[in-house]
């Protein structure tokens, strides 16, 4: 049980923030990817001082062929040129061996300058704690670097999140540097940060829940959707943050409050919601999901554009 006195004890002002942020992929009318958008994405991402993290949920990865996640991969590679990124390795759905199929998409991660992230799979959920610890290291001997997953199964059958002695055994494979943490429980990711601070203070723990945006406050770095939306904006809280700051409060309120519109459910369909945004504010040519993607109706636009406006404003009001 964490008490709140020791959540309190987590609060760490003037800390530097690590974020990753993953992309939207947009579509175009004829709903094929739009990668000159896609492109413009990157660049603003790159530019706020984020990380970008290619074939995620944000990205469709699930409903993307294994021919279009490549596609994604190459046009990331070649226009970031070095740049760090990080890539999804699904394999869900593939046939033959898993390991085999994880070891060749991490391969293609790493040969196209990218730190694969681990997403889970249906067999994974066969394997005992120690088969699953053995696992990761196989996939793990063939990478310099790379991040596990864990997700709730409210956003796909295939997830789990884990005991802490699971987490506790990927902690101690030298090549997983951190572990993006998707349940939507503050007590389960405090309880992980609190376990990564005894056992490898190095390791990063990526907050994935975007209804509690503000857990960089107590430790934690991230790797969200919600910040495909406005990654200036972001970059703007944490330096806040960094900076010890009060005015980080507001801006991760109006953020906050925008997570709170567009992941109301159906939650996939905030991918939507966040090509709304974009396109609101001049970033893609067209406001589409994925065909096969829910959708939000046109109303949502209004209220989007208020909290785009009011963002605006408090960004401006820093400079």
């Amino acid at each position: 049980m964490i008490t709140t006195s020791a959540v309190s004890q987590r609060v760490q002002p003037g800390r530097k923030i690590e974020g990753i942020s993953a992309l939207l992929l947009p579509f175009r009318s004829d709903a094929k990817i739009d990668f000159e958008s896609f492109a413009a994405n990157l660049q603003c991402t790159v530019e706020a001082g984020l990380v970008p993290a290619v074939n995620m949920d944000t990205g469709y990865t699930h409903l993307l062929s294994r021919a279009e996640r490549l596609q994604v991969l190459k046009a990331t590679s070649e226009f970031l040129r070095g740049k760090p990124f990080v890539a999804g390795a699904f394999v869900e759905g593939e046939g033959g061996n898993p390991l085999a199929n994880y070891q060749r998409a991490t391969g293609e991660i790493q040969a196209a300058g990218g730190v694969p992230i681990i997403f889970q799979c249906t067999h994974m959920k066969t394997l005992a704690a120690a088969a699953l610890i053995q696992f990761f290291q196989s996939i793990a001997s063939g990478c310099q670097r790379l991040l596990a997953f864990e997700l709730g199964e409210v956003f796909a059958p295939f997830g789990q999140i884990y005991p802490l002695e699971t987490i506790r055994g990927l902690m101690h494979i030298p090549q997983i540097a951190g572990l993006k943490h998707s349940s939507l429980s503050r007590e389960l990711e405090w309880e992980r940060l609190a376990l990564r601070d005894a056992v490898r203070p190095d390791f990063k723990i990526y907050t994935g829940n975007d209804l509690a945006i503000d857990m960089v406050m107590y430790g934690s770095d991230y790797l969200l959707g919600l910040s495909a939306f406005a990654p200036e904006v972001f970059a703007a809280r944490d330096a806040l943050w960094h900076a010890a700051d009060a005015r980080f409060y507001e801006l991760n309120d109006w953020l906050q409050y925008l997570g709170f519109f567009a992941f109301r459910p159906p939650v996939p369909a905030y991918k939507h919601s966040a090509a709304q945004f974009l396109k609101l504010r001049g970033r893609i040519r067209a406001d589409l999901p994925h065909p096969k993607s829910p959708g939000r109706p046109t109303s949502d636009v209004e209220a989007l554009r208020e909290i785009s406006n009011r963002l605006d404003q408090l960004v401006s009001a820093l400079r």
